[in-house]
């Protein structure tokens, strides 16, 4: 549809919310809505992976002020709610999800890309949570973010100077995991996740969780829920199957259905 914003594809068993609202894919209320629609189809459709990319020259430019326009504290509010909904989203998923970024990226797309499991991005990716411009801090859950991954001093930098930042210093500050020639990046990126998504999908689910709760428990906390998020997989038809398939056939043999 010529007016769709963002749009799912699936490609096998990884699903793609594409972001396509040229020129600069800035956000917008239909963005939005579309952005939570592609989730619901990646949800119904059961895929095993996503990935979260962009079409043309920029990733995001960030958000159309026009929308921060006499807006009060609780408009504001549903804004932002509305975008750490969709973080929220990704991060409860239970399959893995690949942000594949490219060119600039600021402002909500770098704050949905940090609620997906990894960041791939190309080598002449820039990032930037510039709301600083506009008087305003970042509130679609970047910030906090950003300190989860690279710790507290460095988001405080990211934000309070409102810089660009090439993706090797991000790779270097453990917010980006992989940078690609810029050629590559889409191939290597669905390469990946086209392996995530033929995998143990539900391992991976229990893997998101444990790493969440060590976050938010430390890693003793993390420890007293292994029963309860990692030996249940004892049950399920892939961990039996694999553990058969390993006796007899070696490692590397084993297939997986997500069940």
């Amino acid at each position: 549809m010529a007016d769709q914003h963002v749009r799912f594809e699936r490609d096998g068993d990884v699903g793609l919310v594409v972001v396509d609202s040229p020129p600069l894919n800035l956000w917008t209320p239909e963005l939005q809505a579309d952005l939570e629609s592609a989730l619901d189809r990646a949800e119904s459709e059961r895929v095993r992976a996503i990935v979260f990319r962009a079409e043309g020259r920029s990733f995001t430019g960030g958000v159309d002020v026009n929308h921060f326009d006499d807006k009060t504290p609780d408009e504001a509010d549903e804004i932002f709610q509305g975008l750490v909904r969709v973080v929220h989203r990704l991060e409860d998923m239970p399959v893995p999800s690949v942000a594949c970024v490219h060119a600039l990226c600021l402002t909500w797309g770098l704050e949905v890309a940090l609620g997906c499991d990894l960041i791939f991005a190309s080598e002449s990716a820039k990032f930037g949570l510039v709301e600083r411009v506009v008087g305003l801090t970042p509130a679609g859950g970047g910030t906090q973010r950003l300190a989860e991954r690279a710790g507290p001093a460095r988001a405080r930098e990211f934000v309070m100077s409102g810089a660009l930042f090439d993706a090797a210093t991000l790779e270097r500050w453990n917010v980006v995991n992989r940078v690609l020639p810029d050629d590559q990046l889409v191939d290597e990126t669905m390469k990946f996740a086209r392996e995530l998504a033929a995998g143990p999908t539900l391992a991976h689910a229990a893997t998101k969780r444990l790493v969440r709760a060590c976050m938010d428990e430390g890693a003793r906390g993390a420890d007293a829920r292994i029963r309860e998020i990692a030996s249940g997989l004892f049950d399920t038809e892939d961990l039996q199957k694999a553990v058969d398939s390993f006796l007899s056939e070696g490692p590397g043999k084993a297939t997986f259905k997500g069940s």
